[in-house]
């Protein structure tokens, strides 16, 4: 659309379902290449992606035509597809339902980066759901505790 200028940085957060870890070393690389490949055909702009065998982070810079939810559920989608095509686990990959969403300001963008490219070295000190309750403390998000990426009870 002529005359329309945006400027919008998101972190997503997504689990393995059930939080198994199933990202292995050896395809991980291939994975992020992957969804990378699906975020900027949509024509958002991959600025860094990282996981850890339980979940991942992938920081870009989205373009609004389309909503971050129906990206969201392709990137789920296809990279499930794609991990279930080239059979990397024994058994049917999905992701956890839900994301974590969070905007920055371009003044944070090198922060994000660092923090995503960096993640083997934060979990060396915190767990995952200590990562993702205080990003959602951090930004101020009302949640639910039965909804929070959790161990199947």
């Amino acid at each position: 659309m002529a005359n329309t200028y945006t400027q919008i940085h998101i972190q997503c957060v997504m689990a393995v379902k059930y939080r198994q870890s199933l990202i292995q070393p050896d395809w991980k690389d291939q994975l992020q290449k992957y969804i990378t490949g699906v975020v900027q055909n949509y024509g958002h702009k991959m600025l860094a992606i990282n996981n850890m065998p339980d979940h991942l982070h992938m920081f870009f810079g989205f373009r609004p035509n389309q909503s971050l939810a129906d990206l969201m559920r392709i990137v789920k989608g296809e990279s499930s597809e794609w991990i279930n095509d080239k059979q990397f686990t024994p058994a049917v990959f999905r992701w956890q339902e839900g994301y974590g969403a969070f905007s920055y300001s371009r003044s944070d963008v090198k922060h994000v980066i660092n923090y995503v490219d960096n993640q083997e070295i934060h979990h060396q000190k915190k767990t995952f759901l200590e990562e993702y309750n205080q990003f959602l403390n951090k930004f101020e998000i009302d949640f639910d505790e039965r909804y929070i990426f959790k161990l199947p009870e």
